[in-house]
């Protein structure tokens, strides 16, 4: 498969990168400190259409090919995976979402919306009794007439707070997957309300809420498919979004190859530049070697996406090779830098600390290996 990128693309890039290293890089030190992110940041992405970068024109958005999209994710992950999780989870998980399974009424009331970043969505999967596990879910959703009533919880929802639209998973049926129907919860609906999980490890700028449903009262209309293809509709979001996910940790990847060359070319010690030794130079090929394979392989996901054929496999590899990746390569830059990587005067330590959660959301290291175990041997891990 053919991976030279076209000129339109190599324009992304380039556009990307320019929007990153003037709007966000500057101030992802500060931002990432205060655990506050300047909301100012959302009028500035949608004024670039990175809010509808993957969406269909029709309703305001880009309508870029996901490859061009993975593009976008990774130049945003190089400067902030704080704010690269903004646009991975409003205009993927959540927008493209609607786009594919929502009705027409359903896409013509929120899409609008969410590319101009006046109604940013979040993805509410994830409970407190509830991660690896999504099938277990305990939030319910009970017939009221021609309502239904939402009460339950959810837990490290990315844009909890700042989200004007819920795609809540909700128990309508037995237990299991097959019991799970998927609403559309405006987050102004009384009996919804949200406070802010902070103290995080990375992503420390990030909106990461608590949600609670409180018998929210959401008419049928609201379903987004049909009653019980809940656990359906969940897992095709995360097929998108682990390859928007796997993107962000190679431009994670590049940030730290970048920061470490740059480094080792200008600290100098026993009278030479660190770059000129051994064993620098080998820390900074094994980040090279993992970012080039993390990248391939997360466009060969991108690319099966655009040629709309089955890709969870090809996603779930790319996520799992390129966050753990991401990791070696955030640790070996802050060894590269040594002293001055443990302090936030330099980059790689914020990325070592971002770069750490991408192994555990979007379902962990140890649910893709059950994924690509089950492609490989046609058995299945889970119960």
């Amino acid at each position: 498969m053919d991976f030279e990128l076209t000129p339109e693309q190599e324009l992304i890039r380039s556009s990307a990168r320019q929007f990153c290293d003037r709007e966000i890089a500057p101030h992802a030190r500060e931002w990432d400190r205060s655990e506050e992110m300047d909301p100012g940041i959302v009028d500035k992405l949608a004024a670039a259409g990175y809010l509808g970068a993957a969406l269909p024109e029709a309703y305001g958005g880009m309508g870029l090919d996901t490859i061009s999209y993975a593009l976008l994710a990774e130049e945003l992950g190089r400067a902030d995976s704080s704010v690269r999780g903004i646009v991975s989870v409003s205009n993927g998980l959540v927008g493209k979402t609607l786009a594919r399974w929502g009705t027409e009424e359903q896409r013509q009331e929120w899409l609008p919306g969410i590319c101009s970043g006046e109604a940013l969505g979040c993805y509410a999967l994830t409970e407190p009794d509830s991660g690896s596990d999504p099938a277990s879910l305990g939030t319910r959703a009970e017939r009221d007439g021609a309502d239904w009533l939402l009460s339950g919880s959810k837990i490290f929802i990315t844009l909890g707070t700042w989200a004007r639209i819920a795609l809540v998973f909700a128990r309508t049926g037995g237990e299991g997957a097959r019991g799970i129907t998927c609403f559309l919860v405006p987050a102004d609906a009384p009996g919804f309300s949200a406070r802010p999980v902070k103290g995080k490890l990375g992503l420390r700028s990030q909106d990461t809420g608590e949600l609670f449903l409180d018998a929210v009262r959401v008419p049928d209309e609201a379903r987004l498919g049909a009653e019980g293809e809940g656990f359906k509709v969940a897992m095709s979001a995360l097929d998108s979004g682990r390859v928007s996910l796997a993107a962000g940790c190679v431009g994670i990847s590049q940030g730290c190859l970048d920061a470490s060359v740059g480094y080792a070319r200008d600290r100098r010690q026993f009278g030479r530049p660190i770059g000129s030794f051994q064993l620098v130079q080998e820390l900074l090929a094994e980040i090279a070697v993992d970012t080039d394979a993390a990248r391939l392989l997360t466009w060969r996901a991108a690319a099966l996406a655009d040629a709309s054929r089955r890709h969870t496999l090809e996603a779930s590899v790319a996520k799992l090779y390129a966050s753990e990746a991401a990791v070696r390569a955030a640790n070996a830059a802050v060894q590269v830098h040594g002293g001055y990587g443990y302090v936030d005067e330099y980059p790689v330590g914020k990325y070592l600390r971002d770069a750490r959660v991408t192994t555990l959301y979007e379902g962990t290291s140890q649910i893709q290996k059950l994924i690509i175990g089950r492609a490989l041997t046609g058995e299945s891990a889970f119960v």
